[in-house]
């Protein structure tokens, strides 16, 4: 299989394929082109691309078998992949009818990796899990400089400085990580989640539980949180409004995958809130936790400091590249038989649900019923 290898879009800074990774799979007997400089927002020169047997050129297109992306490629881009050729890489296909259609129209075999199972046997695939882990990690180094507090409580000869009030609101793996990097930055800790069987998970890392409405029913078959309705939204507001209006730092990662992220801070609660107080919202990129989020932006409202990343496993894009060139090996390494040939077998579930388009169809039910495709050939 010739896989090719572009460079990203302005703004992303991530590579679907490393070095390390390139090796492998030329090991594997695959063959691979890497636009050039395509690495080095991560940190990886031409040159080790090169040592690992990859070819570096300014067209990595021709002939090739698979293109891997990291974010969601432009219609240009998309309308230069081969004819017949396969695509993987973050696709959002619920939210973007119009590349999914250039998709659709070039024949495209399109792998959405945000729609790979959650299940034991796609864990090496996960790449939602692994970049939710750079973007948790992340978020928590930027609400320690965007807070005009230490995080760690320090006895000093001017008197002791407490530590800083963290909340962390959605513990899936972005909050999860997220309260293990405030705890080892010394923060003291607390989170909460829709979900009660997070709550050992919460406490094992060190952090304090909030008591606040849970649901059995709010774990998606997944793995995921699943949306929840209106009042339960609601009464998750009032019962969260004090320990926000406590808060120093309030990390909020709860996000629903294909839709909009959950409101859990109001802007009420953002105005009950001290001076000096920082929102961070993981789940900027899908709309925001917080109601006064915008996304891309840090805005001051009333003193509160409310930013909205939408880059943040990208700001540690070497380790982030790292992991998610090894999630896609592991998806190449299924698609590919002894022979190093592209083969499909849609019999696979992991196979089955990422794909998005195949043979001129958009195949993947969700966004058929969301393109308005049901019912069509």
């Amino acid at each position: 299989m010739h896989i090719a290898i572009p460079a990203e879009g302005p703004g992303e800074r991530r590579v679907a394929m490393t070095p390390q990774v390139t090796l492998r799979l030329i090991e594997g007997r695959h063959t691979i082109a890497v636009e050039a400089g395509a690495g080095v927002g991560s940190g990886f020169a031409d040159d080790a691309y090169s040592d690992a047997g990859a070819t570096v050129t300014g067209s990595p297109f021709q002939g090739a078998d698979l293109v891997a992306v990291v974010g969601p490629p432009s219609t240009e881009l998309a309308r230069r992949i081969p004819e017949g050729a396969a695509l993987v890489g973050f696709l959002d296909p619920f939210n973007s009818d119009e590349l999914v259609r250039v998709l659709m129209d070039r024949s495209v075999a399109a792998f959405s990796m945000e729609s790979i199972p959650r299940t034991t046997l796609a864990q090496s695939m996960d790449a939602l899990s692994s970049q939710a882990t750079a973007a948790g990690y992340h978020s928590v180094l930027l609400a320690a400089v965007s807070t005009p507090r230490f995080f760690p409580m320090l006895t000093t000869a001017a008197g002791t400085i407490p530590p800083v009030k963290l909340l962390v609101l959605g513990a899936g793996v972005a909050g999860l990580q997220a309260i293990a990097t405030a705890r080892r930055l010394g923060a003291a800790v607390s989170a909460y989640d829709i979900r009660p069987e997070v709550r050992e998970q919460i406490e094992s890392l060190g952090a304090r539980f909030v008591a606040a409405p849970v649901d059995e029913s709010a774990a998606a078959a997944t793995g995921y949180a699943k949306e929840v309705s209106d009042e339960t939204q609601r009464r998750q507001q009032d019962a969260l409004a004090e320990v926000v209006a406590e808060s120093d730092v309030v990390v909020t990662t709860a996000q629903i995958p294909g839709m909009p992220a959950p409101l859990l801070i109001s802007r009420e609660m953002v105005e009950r809130m001290r001076p000096g107080s920082v929102i961070v919202d993981v789940a900027a990129p899908s709309g925001g936790n917080c109601e006064l989020t915008r996304p891309g932006s840090t805005i001051d409202h009333n003193g509160v400091k409310i930013v909205g990343p939408t880059d943040l496993a990208g700001r540690v894009a070497h380790d982030a590249s790292q992991m998610y060139a090894r999630n896609l090996a592991s998806f190449l390494s299924r698609i590919s038989g002894d022979d190093a040939e592209i083969t499909f077998d849609f019999d696979d579930e992991i196979v089955s649900e990422a794909c998005v388009t195949y043979d001129g169809r958009v195949v993947h039910p969700t966004v058929r019923r969301s393109m308005g495709l049901d019912g069509q050939e």
